[in-house]
């Protein structure tokens, strides 16, 4: 298959982006890594009038942490954040999930924001975000505003970014040395899109486990976050009544659908296991 037709703009800052996006609307498209977009416009499932390149735009790029937030700018690419000392010291959620991100030329290339904004339900940034309480930084003509990952992701490939408005950078608060992550997914095989992920924080005291989040991928039309498992681990040792009992109340949090190649009983079963194992590692 060939692309459709369609002009191609390179834009030199956010403020031409910006104003490019407000007089084409949904007729525009934004080029960051292109992993998924390329592969799009090639099956004709997507048909823009423009194409903006925003690859220069280096107001966009780098990795920071200050003042107890790390700001990721959105293209910033899943090798950068897999190999930032930054991320692996205060996020290492993000360490943990960044290798099972497809294979290593899509990382060098493929952008941690084209990834939030595309909110693929089998992708794995998006989960991690929701679990780390992330704060999304949007632009628009009428400024920047503030959402929060919780309320970004809005169903499936669907986001609180409106047509006009550019993902710019992400902020994550650092947590302090008592906080553990887990980063556990399936695939068929390595590189693959999951069938079923989580990315798990928690912190842990004494090998009891409080202030949990658990978000899972693959499961749902986006992030979900398991609320009812969370309480069910609150205040308790991952002993194994309490794998048990977190595994059993994620039937209360969690209804997935069949893909093609898992049922619906093969998702919720993968969940629980990778629960157990989540929760271990926590917990280690």
């Amino acid at each position: 298959m060939k692309a459709p037709p369609f002009a191609y703009t390179r834009a030199s800052s956010l403020a031409e982006v910006l104003d490019l996006l407000a007089r084409h609307g949904d007729g525009a498209k934004l080029l960051a890594g292109g992993q998924s977009l390329i592969a799009t416009l090639n099956m004709r499932l997507s048909a823009p009038e423009l194409l903006i390149d925003i690859t220069r735009l280096t107001e966009l790029t780098g990795i920071s942490a200050r003042d107890g937030v790390v700001r990721i700018g959105a293209l910033a690419t899943h090798a950068e954040i897999e190999r930032s000392p930054e991320i692996r010291k205060h996020l290492p959620l993000l360490a943990q999930a960044a290798p099972h991100i497809a294979h290593a030329a899509i990382r060098n290339v493929g952008t941690f924001g084209g990834s939030i904004a595309l909110a693929d339900p089998a992708a794995e940034w998006p989960a991690c975000c929701v679990a780390l309480d992330a704060q999304f930084m949007v632009a628009g003509k009428a400024g920047t505003r503030r959402v929060a990952a919780r309320d970004f992701f809005k169903g499936l490939y669907a986001t609180a970014l409106r047509p006009d408005e550019v993902l710019t950078q992400v902020e994550i608060a650092t947590k302090g040395p008592e906080y553990r992550s887990a980063f556990v997914e399936l695939a068929q095989r390595r590189g693959d899109y999951a069938i079923v992920g989580l990315a798990a924080v928690a912190k842990c005291v004494g090998g009891v486990l409080s202030d949990p989040r658990l978000a899972f991928l693959g499961v749902g039309p986006s992030p979900v976050v398991a609320r009812t498992a969370m309480a069910a681990m609150e205040g308790k040792r991952a002993a194994a009544d309490t794998i048990a009992a977190v595994t059993k109340a994620l039937a209360k949090d969690l209804d997935p659908g069949p893909d093609l190649y898992s049922s619906a009983a093969t998702k919720m079963h993968l969940a629980r296991a990778l629960t157990g194992r989540a929760l271990a590692a926590l917990a280690a």
